[in-house]
Formats: structure tokens, sequence, C-alpha cells
């Protein structure tokens, strides 16, 4: 009799699902193959026939295996009949089809590797109940075959965009996650506090001013993948924690910038779906390049149906025309600010989230922009853009402000707001402002949103569905859980 209890400290599977089906596919019904096999998974479906056993092996190869069970051949044959759906199982046996065409591997022996002791979701409805669907996602991975395709997407797309930015010649790095001060984005940050050195630090909400101190130090084309932490609000778009590539090459510009996240979409995109094409809505889009390039007062004044201006002191013309047409577009304004802030402003509310794209929104205006360099032509302006398809921003662009002068007037701006209630303006960076004074060259920044271009790829409707375990609110009576 298999004791239950007696669970091997290890089991050895010759093949997968997937392989066996590829080897033995063509088998005749009826037919043996005449090969030993041991195979390896969840029982997902069982079924008693009189003195036959029939289980549904999932391996998470892409394929099910069939366990054939007569009682005349499998040992302990009352005890495999008894197995839960969910249980862990390995079986050892010929590879053959049923008279019905079932490949299956005829069970001559097998282990209980380990027991489902709460219940699986029934195979035909999966979980229907999103929150614990989010919340068990060891569940949701096995009986939701969408839920898998989507993490295989996921690590495709990822695997793909360092393989490019390998063939560009870009090395990968990894900066602090702790930082003494919070910056390199407009966004509240976390705060923890370290018991040792006994003072606050930030969970970061940007690698960029890291990865530039990096360009400083002579590394000419770096780039980080990971994860980034804003203490801010939850929506289908929004994660309190979520991952981002951030990149920095030296001698480029912003243009470079767009070509650079054109192509590694298009790539991410081919290697996960074998498509650049992504469905949008009812219909669909082509990331392949070139994508449209478009001013942000190009994109507003389309969205507004006249042209509008773009920059202008609080209080002048352009301003009181931008506040007019953003209390008719009901965009919430504040006295005080700029014509550019409010453009932004409109842009932000009411303009991105129409965009169908892909399109890059480009020429910001420079008191929005704080890390971005100065327009080489058009006053008031940054060199800087927002990469957005199917109404989302999938990444933010720069050519980088390099001046150390005008960076401490730019953060000492930010400090005012901040002084005025803005928790999300950045603070000013003293040894940031060192290392650009040893030099920045002329470099193109970028990051791209990962979760963010996931969703667009699966067609997710919200970042939860493309996170393994997303940021929940704790169970009632698990404090602490996530």
């Amino acid at each position: 009799m298999t004791d239950r209890r007696d669970i091997p400290y290890r089991f050895e599977p010759t093949d997968t699902a997937a392989q066996l089906h590829a080897a033995h596919g063509g088998l005749a019904a009826g037919d043996s193959s005449g090969v030993q096999a041991t195979v390896a998974g969840r029982l997902m479906l069982r079924r008693v026939q009189g003195r036959l056993c029939f289980g549904t092996l999932d391996d998470a190869s892409g394929e099910r295996i069939q366990l054939f069970a007569p009682a005349a051949a499998t040992p302990d044959y009352e005890e495999f009949c008894a197995l839960s759906i969910g249980d862990w199982v390995g079986a050892t046996g010929e590879v053959m089809k049923t008279r019905r065409g079932e490949l299956s591997v005829q069970v001559g022996d097998w282990r209980l590797l380990a027991e489902a002791r709460r219940p699986f979701p029934d195979k035909w409805h999966g979980m229907a109940d999103t929150d614990t669907r989010y919340r068990q996602r060891y569940v949701d991975l096995w009986v939701t075959p969408a839920t898998r395709r989507t993490f295989e997407v996921r690590s495709a797309a990822v695997a793909a965009i360092r393989a490019e930015l390998a063939a560009r010649d870009f090395t990968e790095v990894e900066t602090p996650m702790l930082h003494p001060i919070p910056g390199g984005a407009a966004a509240r940050p976390f705060v923890t506090h370290h018991n040792a050195l006994d003072c606050d630090f930030y969970l970061r909400v940007a690698p960029e001013l890291y990865l530039k101190r990096l360009i400083v130090g002579g590394l000419p084309r770096v780039f980080e993948l990971g994860r980034i932490f804003r203490n801010e609000g939850l929506s289908p778009r929004h994660s309190p924690e979520f991952t981002m590539l951030e990149l920095y090459q030296a001698y480029a510009d912003y243009t470079d910038m767009m070509v650079l996240i054109e192509e590694l979409s298009a790539a991410a995109a081919a290697a996960a779906t074998g498509s650049t094409e992504i469905s949008a809505g009812e219909g669909s889009l082509d990331l392949a390049p070139p994508w449209r390039r478009a001013t942000m007062a190009e994109v507003v004044s389309e969205f507004a149906g006249r042209e509008l201006p773009v920059t202008g002191p609080p209080g002048s013309p352009a301003a009181a025309d931008l506040r007019g047409e953003a209390d008719r577009l009901e965009v919430a304004t504040e006295a005080g600010w700029s014509a550019g802030r409010i453009l932004a402003e409109i842009y932000e509310r009411r303009v991105e989230s129409e965009l169908q794209g892909p399109l890059f929104v480009c020429d910001f205006p420079l008191e929005v922009s704080p890390l971005a360099r100065r327009h080489r032509r058009l006053d008031g302006l940054a060199e800087r853009f927002e990469a957005v398809v199917a109404g989302r921003e999938l990444g933010n662009a720069f050519t980088e402000l390099a001046d150390p002068d005008e960076q401490r007037s730019r953060f000492a701006d930010q400090e005012h707001r901040r002084r005025g209630g803005d928790s999300e303006a950045m603070t000013n960076d003293e040894d940031y402002l060192r290392a650009l004074s040893y030099g920045l060259p002329p470099t193109g920044g970028l990051g791209l949103g990962i979760d963010r271009l996931v969703m667009l790829l699966c067609g997710a409707e919200t970042i939860r569905d493309v996170v393994l375990f997303p940021t929940l609110r704790p169970e009632a009576g698990t404090a602490g859980d996530s």
C-alpha cells in the first residue's frame, strides 16, 4: 500500500507532456509505442469506469497527458482512484493511445508527490472571483490557461528587450533601491527607517539619477530593468510597485530614444506574440516602426478643435486662453499656473487617453520637465516626449539636462513647489549636482513601463492581470498579507 505521507525527497521525470505529444502524437488509436516514460505534474481531472481509472496530468509544458490506469496493471489501484484533483503525481509506464485516440501513459508505477489539502476549483469554470485570482495566483495559474499564457508573454517580452539591448552594447546594471533622497521622478515615495544608521531612506521612485551618474563615470550605455515604488493610488494602470526599463545612452538625444523605444517595443511584441500587431479595443494597432511624431501643442489643439498657445507666464494672455479652455473641458487648474503647465494638465487629464497611436507626443513645457534639456529651437519647451499606445503612456524620454547650474535652478523650483504642498515635487540632490559638475556628455534617456507593454501585448485591461502578485488590501484577519 502507498502511504500518502511517504512523499519522496526527489522525483525525476524523463519527459514532459509536450515532448510526448511531439514524439508520439502520430500513434494510431489503440496502439502502443513500446517506449517507457516518466511524467510528473498535477492531476487536473479524474474519472473511474469500472476497473479503469483515467487521470489528466498537467505539467505546465503547454500540453496535458492522460494517465491510463487499469486495475490489473496499476499498483495500489484503489489509492490511485482515490487521488484528489490538484494532487501532484509522478507516473511511469508505456506511452500508448487509447481506443478513443487519447495519448496516454499506462500507469505501471506511480508516486504521490504532494497532496492538495484544499479543493481545486472546477476545471471548466476556473476562478470566477478576480480578487481570489490575484490573491491565490498559485491556483489561478493552474486552472486559468490564459493567466499562464500572460506570464509566458511577459517573460518572452522581457527576454527580447534584454537581447536587443545587449546587441546594441548596453550594459545592464543595478542601482540602489534605498535612496537617501527621493528623486528622478515627480512621485510620492515610500519612506522607511534604517535602524543601524538611524536615518530615513526612501524606496526608489526612479533609478534615473544613479544611472546618469554612471554615464558621468564613463559607462556609455547603461540600462536597468527592475522594480519601482510610488506611494500613490491604485487604478487599472497604476500600482504602487511596478517594473520599468530605464536606460541612458551617451552622445544621443531624444530623437534617438524615439527610434529605440519603437524598435524595442516591436521586437518584444514579435518575440512574445509572433506579430507586431496588437488588439486595441475593437480594432488593432501595429507597433512596427516608424511611429507618428506630434507635439503636445498639436495633439491638444487637435482635441480642442482650434490652435492653442503653448507657453506664457502666469497671468499672460496665453495662460488666460488655456485656462478658459481647461474650464470648458472641465480640467481643474490652480491660480499662478503658467500656460505650459495648464497645457500639460489638459493633455494628461483629457487628451492622452483618446490617442490611439502608436505615437510620440513631443516637446513638453519646460516647467513640467525638471530633468530634461531645453529645446534647441523652441523657447519654453523641453526636449521630452511620451510614447502613447492605445491611450496609455508607455514610455517617457528626454534629451538629458547636463548643466549643473541649470539643474540646481530646476531643483530649487521643485523645492518651492514641495513647500507649497506638492507632495510629488522633487528635492535637491547635492551629490547628483556634484556628479554633473564632473561633466555629463550629451545623453538621451528613456523609461519604458514593462507592465503596460505586457498589458498591450495581452489585451489586459488592468495592470493586476500582468503582475504575478499585485498589491491588494490585506484580507480580514490576516494582517501583513498582501
